[in-house]
């Protein structure tokens, strides 16, 4: 491996998303999730996996950073629907255990510690603007990626990666999203799925492929969705966002209930992939902030400079929310799930504002 190097930023236009796209890099990233994906397809997050020293340390290194949030409660904020200022805390005090949480993961070399450490410490949601998006959960995913290429991890873990390690990290940030009320990154969450998530439907519809009798329109079946919700990540979430939203799920997740309209889980699950590839891999408002390394390398010229308060694209365009093209990316203040939640119970517990959706079929 080329000497390891401190990720930052490298694509700005649409000409250097396109040649992402057609890197190594990207081959690499769409081949692991389809390696992690057939991993769990049928396996219930109940079942037992094998489970490495890796995988071991892994979980230990998420608890130790749950454990932060009870140390950093929120402040007192109840005027405001968005983001807790403690989150900021939080995130600092990461970044000074940083490299102790690393240095405690076994065969990672101590030179790479600071590459690495870089996609975890992205992982948690952007501390200046207080949110989390589908971004932020495609770092951990580069961090579990890069542990397994410095061998913390190795192919026969990937089931316990999913089930085990991913699972953890969905609840460590479910934890972060409740506690300091973050806001989803973009203004329409992840275009219906989950004002935060994608990919615990991508892993869940595979861990529902085949399933005797559990079918994507099950998710309407609320005894159904509540007795095996601990099973399934798919019908985890649902039951999660069932149980912070007052509204039906046409409403508040149009797209899920469009998807539950499909036959066969193997259908949701290939659509996932694509959807994945499309909107999270393929769009630059969300890989404008992939950071590339000796790992996940970029082969092109890295920008002599790059501009924190920039986002390298054309904002005078509409966007989704008719302002100037800021509507997908760049920070215009959304409320968190949960501040919402509490302004729709002060209405008697009608929602407040409407989702945006770009339909994607699943065919």
């Amino acid at each position: 491996m080329p000497t390891t190097q401190k990720p930052r930023k490298a694509i700005l236009t649409q000409e250097q998303l396109s040649q992402f796209q057609e890197s190594q890099c990207h081959k690499d990233i769409a081949a692991y999730i389809e390696s992690l994906n057939a991993s769990v397809t049928g396996v219930k997050l109940s079942d037992e996996c094998p489970q490495s020293p890796g995988i071991t340390a892994i979980l230990a290194l998420l608890d130790r950073v749950e454990k932060l949030v009870a140390e950093i409660p929120p402040v007192d904020n109840k005027a405001s629907r968005f983001g807790n200022p403690a989150f900021r805390t939080f995130y600092d005090r990461v970044l000074e255990i940083s490299h102790d949480l690393h240095a405690s993961l076994p065969n990672l070399p101590e030179d790479a510690i600071p590459e690495v450490a870089t996609y975890l410490e992205e992982s948690w949601g952007n501390k200046a603007r207080l949110d989390y998006g589908s971004g932020m959960e495609l770092n951990f995913l580069c961090w579990l990626f890069c542990l397994e290429r410095l061998g913390v991890v190795q192919d026969e873990d990937h089931t316990a990666l999913v089930i085990r390690v991913f699972w953890r990290y969905i609840g460590v940030m479910r934890k972060l999203q409740s506690t300091y009320w973050l806001e989803p990154a973009g203004s329409h969450g992840v275009w219906g799925l989950d004002d935060y998530h994608f990919l615990p439907f991508l892993f869940g519809s595979a861990q529902l492929r085949g399933h005797k009798y559990i079918r994507p329109k099950s998710i309407h079946d609320n005894e159904l969705v509540d007795e095996y919700a601990k099973d399934y990540m798919y019908l985890a979430c649902i039951k999660f966002i069932n149980s912070i939203k007052t509204a039906s799920l046409r409403w508040h997740s149009p797209m899920l209930d469009d998807i539950s309209a499909v036959k066969t889980w193997d259908k949701v699950n290939q659509g996932m992939v694509k959807m994945y590839l499309a909107e999270v891999l393929g769009k630059l408002p969300v890989i404008q902030h992939f950071l590339f390394g000796s790992i996940l390398t970029w082969e092109g010229e890295f920008p002599e400079q790059h501009d924190e308060s920039k986002c390298g694209h054309d904002h005078s365009k509409p966007g989704v929310l008719g302002v100037g093209g800021w509507g997908d990316c760049c920070g215009i203040p959304i409320p968190s799930v949960f501040g919402a939640a509490e302004a729709e119970k002060a209405h008697g517990g009608v929602p407040l504002s409407g989702p945006s959706i770009r339909p994607i079929p699943f065919d």
